[in-house]
């Protein structure tokens, strides 16, 4: 499954590279990218975990940026 989600505070591109490369180490993650710029994240991902693989994401994002959140 494809989905792209907006990245609600997300302050610093090198932190949104490493968000990027932290969340690729999930397992079910086929891809991710993150756009600084337009604030958004594509992430690719096995179907029958995907809610489980968003939960993870957001606890990656927090680690880099503890006010960016994953909006759905």
């Amino acid at each position: 499954m494809k989905k792209k989600f907006r990245l609600e505070n997300l302050g610093c591109a090198n932190c949104a590279e490493k968000m990027c490369a932290g969340i690729m180490k999930i397992d079910g993650v086929e891809e991710c990218g993150i756009n600084f710029i337009a604030q958004k994240m594509t992430l690719v991902a096995a179907d029958e975990a995907f809610d489980a693989i968003v939960e993870a994401a957001q606890a990656v994002v927090s680690k880099y940026e503890p006010d960016c959140k994953i909006v759905r």
